[in-house]
């Protein structure tokens, strides 16, 4: 018996072994017995940890000091990184959708594409208010909109449903400050302005194919209309702001992050210059710079009130709590792979195998989000996964940024049935089980592997 547990605890295919049945746990948990991800990923990191030997003062520490445990250093570390990001994101994006921001967008590119252009400006709607939306915020607050351009362009509601859905969900997948990409970025660290810049690098081309092309080719054989009981939203009384104020308000963090990016690569590192550039450009500073200028020139100059914007700042709020829980078990997760040479013994069997690092990534991220639907889910454990790998082969911040793009292609790949997503399209966008799989299912497998393509892409020339 004590030579299974060492074969277990100190060989190769033993450590990877242990490895298989912690994730095959963490799926039965999240799939077969339903627990909240968040539990699943805490318990199998446990299992995991007490299964591959590692003694309690390590995994939880002590009933004195518990500090520099496994457990609350792999929570702490990351939440640490992303949860000032992904509130202050989450705030940003509600005061964009109070204001009405997406209606003047929307307006405006819809008068200058004209109506045969009105799907490639739904489309470039979704990508612009998609920065800093959420993608299931951002289909509630699109959908009138797209319903509008239904009924005037009197086509299949599915040409201009999927520009919008390819614009979110690329943003959602590829961009800070959204929390599956903000996360990997914590496990990989991997610089915001690096992830920034791949990631329009590999979104761009796929969202220009699965959101303009593919629209195009399925929207005549899938026919949709409008759903019946639309009923078109009153007008609001408030002054409008303008398109400019709108666009300075969500671009704005994304300049002074990569001004930091940017000035760190050319920039004296002495010289007073690149210290402002850091502090405005860290990603926390330049989402709070950007949340005071929209509270006040979208808020408060427009009539909201400080009880308005904490109520609203309180409601968006509350769906981050369960995502930190997610991710910070995630990291958590990761860190018990380190700990155990789990992810030691995946690097040799890799080298070995020759198998790249970036296809790992990328095929462990689609076998986990095609198996339990989550995209968070399926990004946090294949940072977790792939993070200790990275750390002796000096990978450089494009290379990390690109294992970090494809693990968010693989998470978004096959949107199905076990997806909150694809319920949610099919509802808003008034299609059948089988209509929502020809047309957004693919789409999400288009952008996936169109990004992914990218990312290999770019590897090779990096």
């Amino acid at each position: 018996m004590s030579g299974a547990i060492d074969w277990l605890h100190t060989s190769t295919p033993g450590l990877l072994l242990l490895c298989v049945v912690a994730i095959a746990l963490l799926l039965f948990l999240i799939i077969k017995v339903k627990l909240e991800p968040f539990i699943s990923l805490l318990a199998t990191s446990l299992f995991l940890a007490l299964a591959a030997g590692l003694n309690v003062r390590t995994i939880v520490g002590t009933a004195l000091k518990s500090s520099d445990s496994l457990l609350e250093k792999g929570f702490g570390g990351i939440l640490g990184h992303i949860a000032v990001i992904i509130g202050l994101g989450t705030v940003l994006g509600a005061l964009l959708e109070r204001s009405g921001g997406a209606d003047v967008l929307s307006r405006r590119l819809l008068k200058l594409f004209g109506p045969k252009g009105t799907p490639v400006a739904m489309g470039l709607v979704g990508l612009v208010f998609g920065i800093p939306v959420f993608f299931d915020i951002g289909i509630f607050v699109l959908a009138p909109l797209v319903y509008v351009a239904a009924k005037r362009g009197g086509k299949s509601l599915v040409l201009y449903a999927l520009p919008v859905l390819a614009g979110l969900s690329m943003t959602h997948a590829f961009l800070p400050p959204h929390p599956g990409p903000t996360a990997v970025a914590g496990l990989l660290h991997v610089d915001m302005g690096w992830l920034i810049i791949i990631g329009l690098a590999c979104g761009l081309p796929a969202f220009a194919v699965a959101g303009i092309l593919w629209p195009l080719y399925i929207a005549p054989r899938v026919p949709v209309s409008v759903p019946a009981d639309y009923v078109a939203p009153e007008e609001e009384s408030r002054p409008e702001p303008s398109l400019a104020l709108v666009m300075s308000v969500i671009v704005l963090p994304l300049i002074l992050i990569l001004g930091a990016t940017f000035g760190t690569l050319i920039l004296d590192p002495d010289r007073d210059l690149l210290s402002v550039l850091t502090f405005l450009g860290n990603p926390a500073v330049a989402l709070l710079i950007a949340v005071l200028l929209a509270y006040y020139l979208l808020g408060v100059r427009r009539g909201m009130s400080n009880a308005e914007f904490s109520e609203l700042s309180s409601n968006s709020l509350k769906p981050v709590g369960m995502i930190l829980l997610v991710v910070g078990a995630g990291a958590f997760f990761g860190a018990v792979i380190s700990a155990t040479g789990v992810g030691a013994a995946l690097a040799k069997s890799l080298s070995s195998a020759g198998l790249p690092v970036l296809l790992l990534a990328y095929v462990i991220s689609c076998g986990l989000r095609i198996a339990q639907g989550s995209a968070t889910v399926a990004i946090v454990t294949t940072g977790g996964i792939v993070g200790p790998l990275l750390t002796a082969d000096g990978y450089s911040q494009a290379h990390l940024a690109l294992i970090a793009a494809a693990i968010c292609a693989g998470s978004i790949i096959l949107s199905h049935v076990n997806d909150g997503g694809f319920w949610i399209v099919a509802k808003y966008f008034n299609m059948t089980v089988k209509e929502t799989l020809l047309t957004w299912s693919v789409l999400e497998t288009v952008l996936s592997l169109v990004g992914f393509g990218m990312a290999a892409l770019l590897w090779a020339i990096i």
